[in-house]
């Protein structure tokens, strides 16, 4: 990729990252520098731990150090210090930054969050590291499908209570019903797949109307109520925009049928979380698994707990 991009001559490694993948960085154009200093950046608690560890702190020289290597570089890999106020600082202080690389599949909320406005956003692209966790963000929305119709949270109970009630709420089959997927992209094609492989028929939305294999029909956003209808599961893996901004309101989760599962490994600003607790409520949906919350970290007085 870098060697279309002959301009951008130095990288900036922003976040905590294992030796041998800024190896691989550097090996794609020789003629590219990579600035990788780990003492400034935090370590790693677990691989793929781009925040590191919390607890980390650079000393004054270490602060000025890491800043400067940030506003020497035409490019940066990660927002410094993963948060939207570093993205902030040096998006003003660097005059050189042509690019941004965020390490998460959506970055609309944080570059929201920064405060940046239009204009000094125009003088550099920020690029996601969407389709990256597809599997591993597919893979919990399966556990979410499985936890709501097998009642595990119910099962779980029972088991610390040492209960063996008499009477158990019977679980559903998995095989042979519907699952509506909001957004066709790599993280919801991933789980479509592992839905099939259960024996689920699913649709779904997706911006550029075209077939998809395995897929029974692909819509518009401006179809989805219509979709939700007919679902027995809903996962929603849309990004936060302001397009997608409560997509998820109170109109759509009444449109659902009664006890549906609903899963978000999206952006938690997609969904109206007042009219999610509703429908909890009234029973429209019978089991929600939460991956993103419009607030993170989740309040401790949250309902949603």
């Amino acid at each position: 990729m870098m060697n279309h991009m002959t301009s951008l001559t130095t990288v900036a490694i922003a976040v905590p990252l294992e030796a041998e993948l800024v190896d691989r960085i550097r090996s794609v154009d020789p003629s590219v520098t990579v600035l990788y200093e780990p003492d400034l950046l935090p370590p790693e608690r677990y691989p793929a731990d781009h925040a590191g560890d919390p607890a980390f702190q650079r000393t004054a020289e270490q602060e000025a150090r890491y800043w400067d290597m940030l506003n020497s570089a035409q490019v940066l890999y990660g927002f410094p210090n993963e948060s939207p106020a570093g993205l902030a600082r040096v998006a003003v202080e660097n005059q050189h930054l042509q690019w941004v690389h965020a390490m998460a599949a959506g970055a609309g909320g944080a570059v929201k969050a920064s405060g940046l406005d239009q204009q000094t956003l125009q003088k550099f692209k920020v690029t996601t590291s969407a389709g990256v966790h597809a599997l591993p963000l597919a893979e919990f929305a399966a556990m979410g499908i499985l936890n709501g119709y097998k009642r595990t949270a119910e099962l779980v109970r029972d088991q610390q209570a040492k209960a063996w009630p008499a009477l158990r709420t019977p679980t559903r089959l998995v095989s042979g019903s519907r699952l509506v997927i909001a957004g066709l992209g790599e993280i919801g094609l991933e789980t479509a797949r592992l839905a099939r492989a259960l024996g689920m028929t699913v649709s779904g939305t997706k911006r550029t109307l075209e077939p998809l294999e395995g897929i029974e029909e692909v819509a518009g956003n401006e179809s989805l109520p219509r979709l939700l209808a007919t679902a027995d599961a809903v996962v929603n893996t849309l990004p936060g925009t302001p397009y997608t901004e409560n997509l998820f309101n109170r109109e759509a989760f009444a449109a659902m049928k009664p006890g549906t599962v609903f899963v978000n490994v999206g952006r938690g600003t997609v969904v109206d979380e007042d009219a999610l607790l509703e429908a909890l409520d009234n029973g429209q949906v019978s089991y929600a698994c939460l991956d993103v919350f419009a607030v993170e970290p989740l309040p401790l007085d949250s309902p949603l707990w």
